[in-house]
């Protein structure tokens, strides 16, 4: 090895090699008490049956029904506060959780691509530090080839 340059391998290339890039999953706590991981359970799996299109197709369809009602009062507050309360929020809420739920998959997708390309940098740094090692060592008995011409 050239004594030119001595490389400092960062602390962070280990690590590295030994985690994946954080997803939204990831970020879940998983201890706690029984009471916070029941909790957590069922907000997930409420959230996975409401966060889905037929669910907000339910919910439109349900929201519907009282429609007709609402227009044949003819009273302006109460065809508002349908729209507001009972259409509005029913079918929102359900549209926004697919919404958050396609956004997360992306951005778990940035952050595994994100984390490949740093990867691949990594490894391609790492190919150049041994080629500029290698031409150390050439450039060095050259060097040394030099000296000797010199010499005599």
């Amino acid at each position: 090895m050239s004594n030119i340059f001595t490389p400092v391998v960062h602390p962070r290339i280990e690590q590295r090699k030994k985690q994946r890039p954080v997803k939204v999953a990831d970020l879940m706590p998983r201890g706690g008490d029984p009471i916070r991981r029941f909790n957590r359970w069922l907000a997930v799996k409420v959230t996975n049956g409401v966060g889905t299109m037929w669910c907000a197709y339910a919910f439109a369809a349900l929201a519907l029904v009282s429609l007709p009602a609402a227009i044949l009062s003819r009273n302006p507050v109460l065809i508002v506060s349908w729209i507001s309360q009972t259409f509005l929020q029913l079918v929102l809420l359900s549209i926004i959780i697919v919404g958050q739920n396609v956004l997360a998959a992306a951005s778990d997708k940035r952050a595994e691509a994100t984390f490949e390309d740093a990867d691949a940098v990594l490894h391609t740094a790492l190919q150049i530090q041994d080629h500029l090692a290698a031409q150390d060592g050439e450039i060095e008995k050259i060097l040394g080839k030099l000296a000797s011409f010199k010499a005599s």
